[in-house]
């Protein structure tokens, strides 16, 4: 199996300036691989750095030492340092990222929303848009919605918006941060056909479920963030 994210002796502390510099420690001497194909779990408490990892992954929070690679244009390329051009090429080409809350510009239209990830890779619009209408179907946002501002819409459409416009390019790594919470039984499940169609097609996945039938469905290994070491799942 190829290894498309490879993470060694990360760690991550925040200083408290406002309680005489305190120095959390939220992150210690984290190290994982994923592999093209695998869904990786991260399991723990709340508060154990779950979020925090993956803002890390992304680039969203700058590390205090080691090191996370990942299979971008065909080489490892390390995160930890890079500049700022240079992470926002990973985001657009490599790494997706599905956060519980849906970030929109206002008076976007739904359609170009989840569009924009594939004309960002330069996809042609009208290919773009039958993929973009493909997703929102099976995610079952009503047509009557397509082109009006997500930023209007109820809490579980914005979610299965965000969902579309993840899952609407091919990531060779995927973030996906609680994709299935707040989501009824019948998109829940539409979510985790995505993911399966993700792990065929290659995609490295890494993921927060605290719903635990989703979590067992998709896992191929845990990470117990309590411990903080890898751990096979059973």
């Amino acid at each position: 199996m190829q290894t498309i994210i490879e993470v060694e002796n990360l760690h991550k502390t925040f200083t408290l300036h406002q309680q005489q510099g305190v120095v959390l420690n939220v992150l210690k001497n984290i190290s994982f691989n994923v592999g093209a194909g695998e869904c990786v779990v991260l399991n723990g408490h709340s508060g154990a750095g779950k979020s925090t990892l993956m803002r890390t992954l992304y680039g969203n929070y700058l590390p205090a030492s080691g090191s996370i690679r990942v299979l971008h244009q065909d080489r490892m390329f390390e995160m930890v340092g890079a500049e700022p051009r240079q992470i926002m090429a990973v985001r657009r080409e490599t790494m997706g990222y599905v956060s519980q809350f849906l970030r929109v510009i206002p008076r976007v239209t739904c359609l170009d929303v989840v569009m924009e990830p594939a004309l960002a890779r330069g996809w042609a619009a009208d290919k773009a848009a039958q993929r973009a209408r493909q997703l929102l179907s099976r995610l079952n946002i009503p047509e009557r919605l397509w082109s009006l501002a997500p930023g209007t819409f109820s809490g579980g459409e914005q979610q299965r918006v965000n969902i579309a416009r993840g899952f609407m390019v091919t990531w060779p790594v995927m973030l996906l941060d609680e994709p299935t919470a707040s989501l009824d039984e019948v998109n829940r499940q539409v979510v985790l056909d995505l993911i399966g169609e993700a792990k065929q097609a290659g995609s490295a996945l890494i993921g927060i479920f605290h719903d635990k039938a989703a979590r067992e469905v998709v896992a191929d290994r845990y990470i117990d963030m309590n411990a903080q070491e890898s751990s096979h799942a059973a």
